[in-house]
């Protein structure tokens, strides 16, 4: 079973005088890459809300975002009046107007407002954890979703690659007549007498080099793995990466050896369904 590395989780938790919204995003990434945007009351959680995140997440380019909206009649924030009346006094001085005017201007100003630092509550920050399980058990269903049709198209493109090397096969005992011919009718159009018995030899030797029974086995072997690799407990994008890597080389061998138009076109094909395959395993987890 395999998982993307994309997905999204949300949870919102009303509390009696805040609303709190966890959200949690990611895309592929080679290594866990967590960014967080944690309201500055609640930054000495941050440590613990990340490593939640890290070991049920593993990997990708995560975004946590937690957003937390005041609904009840309780505010950390009030006016400094000591300030305040000394930005009223000085205003007196610049323009004519009255308290009320000098007092709307004042609260605009910098540092007229102060906000005391609320000590995170045990059972609030309880709450806020469990929102963080919920959303991540929803971005893992999402991961889990999205790896299912992933593996659906790696199945489809593995299937493809091995009929195609089905075909490979069945064209390879023709190609070998076919270079067999080439060469006899190169060596005749010399004009020059030759050593059949020589010449047998060096088309041996000839022909071995482009001998593809070794990479066709291989390829085989590599394509059975994949699908293998699909099925395991664990999802484990680097191990399909590494097997693509596999199945690149004896298909480019495949294609250098063949040395016969049909077999490259069937090649190409081969390639092609492959780039497909390493471009979404870039996003398996």
């Amino acid at each position: 079973m395999i998982q993307s590395m994309t997905g999204y989780g949300k949870s919102v938790i009303q509390l009696p005088t805040k609303k709190i919204t966890v959200e949690i995003k990611s895309l592929n990434s080679k290594n866990i890459d967590l960014n967080a945007r944690v309201p500055s009351s609640y930054r000495e959680k941050e440590l613990t809300i990340r490593n939640t995140i890290s070991k049920s997440l593993v990997r990708g380019k995560v975004d946590f975002n937690l957003y937390v909206e005041v609904t009840g009649e309780k505010t950390n924030a009030k006016v400094n009046e000591v300030v305040v009346k000394q930005y009223m006094n000085q205003l007196k001085n610049v323009v004519s107007v009255d308290d009320v005017e000098l007092l709307k201007m004042a609260i605009r100003m910098p540092d007229a407002m102060k906000t005391e630092r609320e000590e995170i509550d045990a059972d609030e920050f309880k709450t806020i954890s469990e929102a963080v399980n919920e959303a991540l058990v929803a971005i893992n269903i999402y991961r889990t979703d999205e790896g299912k049709v992933l593996e659906d198209d790696f199945k489809m493109r593995i299937k493809n690659i091995s009929e195609l090397l089905v075909k490979v096969t069945e064209i390879d005992s023709d190609r070998i007549d076919i270079v067999k011919d080439r060469l006899r009718k190169a060596v005749e159009d010399l004009k020059e007498a030759v050593d059949e018995n020589r010449f047998e030899q060096e088309l041996i030797y000839y022909l071995e080099k482009y001998d593809i029974t070794e990479e066709k086995v291989r390829l085989k072997n590599h394509l059975n793995y994949f699908n293998e690799a699909l099925s395991t407990k664990d999802s484990n994008g680097k191990k399909i990466g590494f097997i693509c890597q596999e199945i690149g080389r004896e298909i480019n061998t495949i294609g250098s050896k063949s040395n016969h138009a049909p077999m490259q076109q069937l090649v190409v094909q081969m390639k092609d369904e492959l780039e497909k395959i390493k471009e979404q395993a870039l996003n398996v987890l």
